[in-house]
């Protein structure tokens, strides 16, 4: 279709509604990651596909001179989905903060000189009345933006509806500003069907987020009730174990281990496995094993007025005879002694002698 030559008032309004929303779609989601410091259930190629997007989007809205409004959206997306991408870089995948904003930054860059040689390419080609170019353009927008949508899903799949890690405020202002972008192009002189799918797709979709959600809630209300009844959390309950994520992402599993090696590294891996009960940390009947534990028994009682003088044993770890965890034996203490400094004197086999003539060997301290 040929280019607006002309746009409406209500057009420009209703487009600058829009963009108004979507310059701060991404801020409640940016704000949330920040003071979560976690990004788990945000996937990592949700924010980068939406980034991608925004480059063809951004294209095909100026190359068909769409209102200002409207061509400045996609600038303000692109840059928004890649600082949240950098927050997921940072709190799962474990880049430092510099890293991860230089390669947040890198990537913006290339992706707005991709945009600018777009452009100066395709709008003379337009301009000459060969649309197919732009045309191409525009579908491949509206595929990344769904696609970016999609992995969201397998999160809700995963935890049966609920969602989590998405901040609900960004979903809102999110589907608003779409919402008042189809209708500022909605009421432009003529309205570009590629133009609108692209907020189309986005206000289904999202929708879809919302919905999920809200059959969740009406799912897991008797749950939630308990749960609130008995002082404690949804996840805190056993019935919530079939909502709860078996296999997480790796950035969850990193996560965790972190949380659980600082745990072990506070209180000892046996105090860990005692209240976790932990199958895989219960050893055999007899084995010893070195704890953190023992470690900081030995400083304390070494400390200890009463019990100055002593040296602590290692401590057993065997199956408890409940069947539930393990349990520690402490061999008790033995008193110190003095390191002899006289060598012991041995018997030589072939002439019965002593390897120390004339003495007599010193097997130790005398009682």
């Amino acid at each position: 279709m040929a280019p607006q030559e002309s746009i409406p008032l209500a057009a420009t309004v209703l487009g600058t509604i829009g963009t108004v929303f979507w310059c701060i779609q991404l801020l409640p989601q940016i704000w949330y990651n920040w003071r979560q410091k976690k990004t788990d259930g945000l996937p990592a190629i949700m924010m980068f596909l939406w980034a991608i997007s925004a480059v063809p989007c951004g294209v095909y809205t100026i190359v068909q001179k769409f209102n200002l409004p409207i061509q400045i959206q996609p600038q303000i997306f692109c840059a928004l989905s890649l600082v949240s991408w950098g927050q997921i870089l940072h709190y799962n995948n474990h880049y430092n903060a510099i890293k991860a904003a230089l390669v947040s930054t890198a990537v913006g860059v290339s992706f707005g000189a991709a945009e600018l040689l777009l452009i100066l390419t395709l709008r003379p080609l337009y301009e000459r009345g060969i649309s197919w170019p732009i045309m191409t353009v525009g579908i491949m927008a509206a595929i990344l933006l769904a696609a970016g949508l999609l992995p969201p899903y397998q999160e809700l799949w995963k935890r049966k509806g609920r969602v989590v890690g998405i901040h609900f405020g960004f979903l809102t202002v999110d589907w608003l500003g779409a919402f008042f972008s189809l209708m500022g192009v909605a009421t432009q002189t003529t309205f570009d069907p590629l133009g609108g799918c692209l907020f189309i797709v986005c206000l289904v979709i999202e929708g879809g987020i919302f919905v999920s959600h809200g059959i969740w809630l009406l799912r897991t209300r008797k749950i939630r009730a308990a749960a609130k009844a008995a002082g404690k959390s949804f996840d805190d309950i056993p019935e919530s174990e079939p909502y709860h994520v078996d296999i997480p992402r790796a950035g969850s599993i990193a996560a965790a281990r972190d949380t659980e090696a600082v745990e072990v590294e506070r209180r000892g891996s046996i105090a860990l496995a005692k209240e976790r009960d932990l199958e895989a940390c219960i050893l055999p009947r007899g084995s010893i094993a070195r704890d953190v534990i023992a470690e900081e028994s030995s400083i304390k009682r070494g400390r200890s007025g009463s019990q100055a003088g002593v040296i602590v044993t290692e401590l057993e770890v065997r199956p408890s005879l409940s069947g539930q965890g393990v349990e520690e034996i402490d061999y008790g203490t033995i008193p110190k002694r003095p390191a002899s400094r006289k060598r012991p004197g041995f018997a030589r086999q072939d002439t019965g002698g002593s390897l120390f003539p004339g003495k007599d060997p010193d097997w130790g301290p005398k009682q």
